[in-house]
């Protein structure tokens, strides 16, 4: 599940860098598009932001499953070690 929200993650860093990349253009260079800067410069920040919380989420989904994965390990263990 984890991978999921790094791909995501990935993505909106991906567009954050083109919405930056779009700032730094001239309005030639974009007919039919919104030609302010600044525009393109809140649309990257809301994009970076969201891509960094979607990696926070990846890494805290990882630890979590990570934890709970070793906590059954050692709760078989004991068990298994009770029963012979």
């Amino acid at each position: 599940m984890s991978r999921n929200f790094y791909i995501l993650a990935a993505t909106l860093i991906l567009f954050a860098q083109l919405s930056a990349g779009m700032a730094l253009l001239p309005s030639s260079f974009q007919p039919g598009l919104p030609a302010n800067g600044s525009l393109w410069r809140t649309a990257a920040l809301i994009l970076l932001l969201a891509g960094l919380a979607a990696a926070l989420v990846g890494v805290l989904s990882h630890l979590f499953e990570q934890v709970d994965r070793r906590s059954e390990e050692a709760r078989r263990k004991r068990h298994g070690g009770q029963n012979r």
